[in-house]
């Protein structure tokens, strides 16, 4: 009922969910009654671990569809097993580490997970009964990152001190992003290279998945502070929270709310950094609904960042973006061009509540600057005086003659008609033409005109 009636308080929002549910159509719909039951199972375990995901990996076309899916649900197994909480490092390590080696192991499941998606982990013989069907290049690809992405989760799982206060510094911050989601990006950048649906050339500059992964995963932090903070886990870097209180727990204390909300401030500063490279990313991006898939979780996150700005509700509870607006970025986002301008759009929000008494007043400045700069030179905004001025240097173009003759001809004619009208209203109300044409005729004044009336 809630977000019945969030709709109806958003008209817009309400139009755009109306169109989607009723008109949307994806481009290639996916077809179950042509799939093995292995596969409709992986569907159904993609849509099981995450909607808003499904949405848009099921946009893709087949074959890049199909892939994508078996990596995500490769990962959301991986992901299970390191955020159980009851499984012994001695049994967690070694499994994260040698995961990838089980996508090659025909039959394997595993049954020990507590965790909401451990159906995934029951049923992982489906999972590699498909993955073993996808082309080896794909395959490749898959298992690289599964195996890196394992090893870099065990390294943290190991390691006490993040286990008892979480991540320390900005480059173990960013370093524990790249491993749960900037790895992805460049799996993902490699698989799209790979099917021919990306430029080569993107993987010539890795800093531009590795931020396309870090901005999506920063948000998720940012937001779940306080949902984190009831699991026990800490994400937030103490080398910025430290700045402004003893602990980061203390941040859900009224007293500190103020101290929290500049906390807030300096990792949306931080995250913001990242944006300029998503945005060149998504240029290099060739097929559209690739482009579609790519480009919705970014204006997602950035939806989320401008939500998360100076809003202390992220302190005490969990705040997420409408549905509504979740459904009106999903339809906007289909161009380079509109993409570009829903960044900029909540850019500029960020920027409207940006306080001078912030201690981050000027990085969130110069980093909303950044990403303005960055729009304007792919699409400058356009100079309305050259325009005029280009407009006046227009040779005239020749007058076609037919059109002149027509349109005197219209004119005369309405001419004639308003005089006729004008005249016959006149003799009905008792003018006298005979009297005035006399009078000209005569060369008479008017005042003999008007003696002899």
């Amino acid at each position: 009922m809630s977000k019945f009636l969030e709709l109806i308080l958003h008209p817009s929002e309400l139009r755009a969910a109306v169109q989607w549910k009723i008109w949307h159509e994806p481009m290639y719909p996916r077809d179950p009654s042509k799939e093995s039951d292995s596969m409709k199972r992986c569907f159904e375990l993609l849509q099981h671990t995450s909607r808003s995901f499904s949405v848009v990996i099921l946009e893709l076309e087949p074959e890049m569809r199909n892939a994508v899916m078996i990596f995500y649900v490769i990962l959301r197994g991986l992901d299970t097993i390191e955020d159980d909480m009851t499984i012994p490092n001695s049994v967690k390590l070694p499994l994260l580490r040698s995961f990838h080696e089980k996508l090659f192991e025909k039959g394997w499941t595993y049954h020990e997970s507590k965790e909401k998606d451990s159906i995934v982990l029951e049923e992982f013989d489906k999972v590699t009964e498909e993955f073993s069907l996808l082309k080896p290049i794909y395959q490749e690809i898959i298992a690289d990152i599964t195996k890196r992405m394992g090893n870099g989760m065990a390294d943290y799982c190991a390691d006490d001190e993040f286990n008892k206060i979480g991540v320390d510094t900005i480059k173990d911050y960013d370093l524990y992003c790249y491993y749960v989601a900037g790895i992805v990006g460049e799996g993902m950048t490699r698989l799209s290279v790979a099917g021919g649906k990306a430029d080569p050339r993107l993987l010539d500059n890795p800093q531009l998945h590795i931020s396309m992964g870090l901005f999506l995963q920063k948000n998720n932090i940012i937001r779940d502070y306080h949902e984190d903070l009831l699991d026990n886990r800490r994400f937030w870097p103490k080398e910025i929270w430290g700045k402004y209180a003893d602990s980061m727990d203390d941040f859900v204390k009224p007293e500190m709310e103020q101290a929290g909300i500049f906390c807030l401030s300096e990792l949306v500063a931080n995250a913001l950094e990242h944006v300029p490279d998503c945005l060149q990313y998504l240029t290099g991006i060739k097929e559209q609904t690739l482009f579609n898939f790519c480009a919705i979780p970014q204006v997602m996150a950035i939806a989320t960042l401008e939500l998360v700005f100076q809003n202390p509700k992220v302190l005490t509870g969990h705040v997420k973006i409408r549905k509504g607006t979740s459904v009106s970025l999903i339809m906007r986002a289909t161009s380079i061009r509109s993409t570009f301008e829903i960044f900029q759009e909540y850019t500029h929000r960020i920027h409207s509540r940006n306080k001078p008494n912030d201690p981050n007043y000027m990085r969130i400045e110069i980093a909303c600057g950044k990403i303005d700069q960055f729009v304007e030179s792919v699409f400058p905004t356009p100079d309305e005086s050259a325009i005029e001025a280009k407009k006046s240097d227009k040779p005239d173009e020749p007058i076609n003659k037919k059109e002149l003759l027509s349109i005197i001809a219209v004119f005369v004619s309405v001419l004639l008609f308003t005089t006729g009208l004008m005249c016959g209203i006149a003799y009905l109300f008792g003018a006298r033409f005979d009297l005035a044409f006399k009078s000209l005729t005569s060369g008479l004044g008017s005042n003999s005109v008007r003696d002899e009336l």
